[in-house]
């Protein structure tokens, strides 16, 4: 079983930047689809992007595509998620997660998808 601990969140302003890193342990990082997701108070969690296990494929939201960054660096055991020009729409809790399986291709990745689960690291953007 994998562990997962995010880092990285804090308090930007609207057009900053931030980076978030996932990072695992208790199981090699680079045999598993990876994953962020976010989730806004009062709302469902959703989808942000997701990189498979040899980071050579990423598929994006249409809410981040553009914007937002997903790699891996497996050496490290570790996710990063790149953040840019952020809008107080970003603001949430990220949380990564893993899964044995490749992500699947002919729709949205859903939380379903993703066995297990990090804690999450806050993100707030201010206007």
């Amino acid at each position: 079983q994998v562990q997962l601990v995010e880092s990285g969140g804090g308090l930007v302003q609207a057009g900053g930047s931030l980076r978030l890193s996932c990072a695992a342990s208790g199981r090699t990082l680079s045999t598993y689809t990876m994953a962020w997701f976010r989730q806004a108070p009062g709302k469902e969690r959703e989808f942000g992007t997701t990189i498979s296990t040899s980071g050579r494929t990423t598929y994006y939201a249409d809410s981040v595509k553009g914007r937002f960054t997903i790699s891996r660096d497996n050496d490290k055991n570790t996710v990063y998620l790149q953040m840019n020009s952020l809008t107080p729409e970003d603001t949430a809790v990220y949380h990564c997660a893993a899964a044995k399986r490749p992500y699947p291709k002919s729709r949205s990745p859903s939380s379903s998808d993703y066995r297990y689960w990090g804690q999450g690291t806050q993100v707030t953007v201010s206007s």
